[in-house]
């Protein structure tokens, strides 16, 4: 395996014992890019035998142009501009195929004569799911995000469970893939050995109705295995009984992966005494090189290396932090932060899923961490890892999704309570002096015949009241006389309650999806019984206009008017209500309204050429 003598420790058995072992590819070169030592997975990463892999140059590996780039680097190692590098690169195997490699490029210029250490990760089969990936790159653009967050709701009564388009994506499921059920979730898409664990955390969950946390694996239909990290809910009816579970998903491969190497490499170095450097440059390159938030630290708590995703997250040049104390770079940290790095040292492996930072600038950081000391060659506790992730816009996501669930529940109780009061206090008091007149009836019957025009119109009455109170929560004229004669139907019948004059016109020249026509339906009337509750006028302007590609509606009076972002920001849900609506058609709500000169609402959903004509209305 060459010159023994090159090799610093005196342990040459376990320097060999250690460099054959890995799991890497890794070779020691000169200046000149001339390997000197190569390990066995490098020579069956690309096929070539160890004698093979000494007569050759460097640059022999790879196609010209990645040669190239590689050699442009390197070029810049041996002038000392720069004393390490990464690039992902191809490379030939003997058979002539190509595999792809990480190539991590590191100086040992301490040594009398400079050697370079080439460490190369294959990354064959990430590079092609990527490439596979990239034609569905627009499709998969939300979920790709670096909080790739989806979202979910499980009504309890029924069973039935809806996600979001980025939720089915994430569990490797095309748009609409999802069955929809718990069974489905459960003994089709999560690992097995994490089943039973999970479905006691729901459980759990559904007797407590206490926010509940838990990560665990899924399957693929290609065969591949994902980690999810998932909080959820659940939400209980008047009687105490759990009726909803509300929640969000984020994808962690990336993260598991990360903390699995790291693990990995832990492992190694507690039974490796050196591999050409010594454990701890070895756990720096590591560091530096990891694809997430790390940072490494000795006893004195002053920072050894970080990564680059670390510098990223913090907004820091390493330059800046090197040779530091943690504690000058960050004042601000927690006390019971400092609990944690102390018990560290002292061996102990900690972690936090999720945890909140309130920073002096006045910010508030929600992050996901884990301590692990490392430890020097003879097993003392040398320092601590530091694992973070930035969680706090998937927490920020989580409170908006909770927050418009409670909002939710709070208008279906306002309208249980409006439809209530309606009925007590109007309807069932009519309903009472009805009683009461024919029971004076029954007692006279000699007034019947004068009395019965009457009676007639206190039950006609009565009818149109509770047609009215129908109405307001499923209007059969949508159905029966399509939107815009619903509309009109609804506007007249409206207005004619409460006293106020509402002009309705339309210029609609096709049929409308009938989920469209119900979404518009419903802002319709939202936004008039706002109108009647806040403008101070009785005289509103209803304009439906529709083309091929869109429908419009507008809703418009000289009234008083509104702040919109005070009227957003208020405990109320109708301009929210009326946002959601139309998202789920993919529809705009626009708003134009200041004090004391009015208000227009205008509600734009996009049509499709595909939309059903059977279900459409018109």
């Amino acid at each position: 395996m060459g010159d023994p003598s090159l090799i610093r420790t005196p342990d040459s058995e376990l320097f060999r014992d250690v460099f054959r072992a890995s799991p890497f590819g890794i070779a020691v070169e000169n200046l000149e890019g001339q390997p000197l030592f190569v390990n066995p997975a490098l020579c069956s990463m690309l096929g070539f035998s160890e004698e093979e892999f000494l007569r050759k140059h460097c640059v022999d590996f790879s196609p010209p142009e990645d040669a190239k780039k590689d050699w442009e680097l390197f070029e810049q190692l041996q002038s000392g501009s720069i004393d390490h590098y990464q690039l992902d690169k191809r490379y030939f195997r003997r058979d002539g195929s190509l595999v792809w490699g990480r190539l991590s490029i590191s100086l040992l210029n301490s040594r009398p004569t400079p050697l370079i250490v080439a460490i190369i990760e294959d990354i064959t089969n990430k590079r092609t799911a990527e490439e596979a990936l990239r034609a569905s790159e627009e499709r998969l653009r939300l979920a790709q995000q670096a909080a790739r967050i989806g979202t979910f709701e499980r009504n309890v009564q029924t069973g039935a469970v809806t996600w979001s388009s980025d939720l089915e994506a994430m569990y490797g499921l095309p748009p609409g893939g999802f069955e929809g059920t718990s069974t489905a979730f459960f003994h089709n898409l999560i690992h097995p050995d994490d089943r039973g664990r999970i479905m006691e955390l729901v459980d759990c969950a559904l007797k407590t109705a206490q926010p509940t946390t838990g990560e665990w694996r899924v399957l693929w239909p290609d065969g591949s295995i994902h980690w999810i990290a998932g909080r959820w809910q659940v939400f209980m009816n008047e009687s105490g009984e759990p009726s909803r579970v509300v929640g969000a998903n984020m994808e962690v491969t990336g993260r598991k992966r990360t903390e699995e190497a790291l693990l990995e490499v832990n492992r190694n170095l507690e039974a490796q005494a050196a591999l050409l450097q010594s454990r701890e440059d070895l756990l720096k390159i590591f560091v530096k090189n990891v694809p997430a938030g790390v940072a490494m630290l000795d006893r004195d708590l002053r920072f050894l290396q970080v990564s680059d995703r670390w510098c990223a997250d913090y907004s820091l040049d390493s330059s800046l932090v090197l040779g530091r104390l943690h504690y000058e770079v960050f004042p601000d940290v927690p006390q019971r932060w400092k609990e944690m790095h102390r018990r560290a040292l002292e061996g102990e492996i900690l972690r936090a899923d999720e945890d909140r930072w309130d920073r002096k600038c006045g910010t508030t950081t929600w992050v996901r961490w884990e301590l692990r000391p490392w430890r020097t060659p003879n097993g003392i506790v040398g320092g601590i890892l530091i694992f973070v992730e930035d969680i706090t816009h998937r927490k920020q996501m989580e409170e908006s999704i909770l927050g418009m669930s409670r909002k939710l529940i709070e208008s279906q109780e306002h309208e249980r309570a409006r439809i209530g009061r309606e009925l007590h206090d109007d309807i069932n008091q009519r309903l009472a002096m009805l009683a009461v007149d024919l029971e004076q009836l029954r007692d006279n019957p000699s007034q019947v015949q004068s009395r019965v025009q009457e009676l007639l119109k206190q039950t006609a009455d009565l009818s149109d009241g509770v047609q009215a109170l129908s109405h307001e929560l499923h209007s059969s004229k949508l159905e029966y006389l399509g939107l815009v004669g619903g509309m009109k139907s609804w506007c007249t019948d409206f207005g004619q309650r409460q006293r106020m004059e509402i002009d309705f016109k339309h210029e609609v020249s096709s049929a409308v999806p009938h989920e469209v026509g119900l979404c518009l339906f419903r802002v319709l009337q939202e936004a008039l019984h706002n109108a009647t509750k806040h403008s101070g006028v009785r005289h509103f302007e209803v304009r439906l206009r529709g083309t091929q590609r869109q429908i419009d509606l507008t809703i418009s009076d000289l009234g008083v008017g509104f702040d919109k972002d005070t009227a957003m920001q208020s405990p109320g849900l109708g301009l929210t209500s009326m946002q959601e609506r139309l998202k789920i058609v993919k529809g705009t709500l626009s708003i134009e309204s200041q004090p004391k000169r009015g208000t227009t609402i205008r509600a734009c959903v996009p049509l499709t050429m595909e939309s059903d004509p059977v279900s459409a209305v018109g």
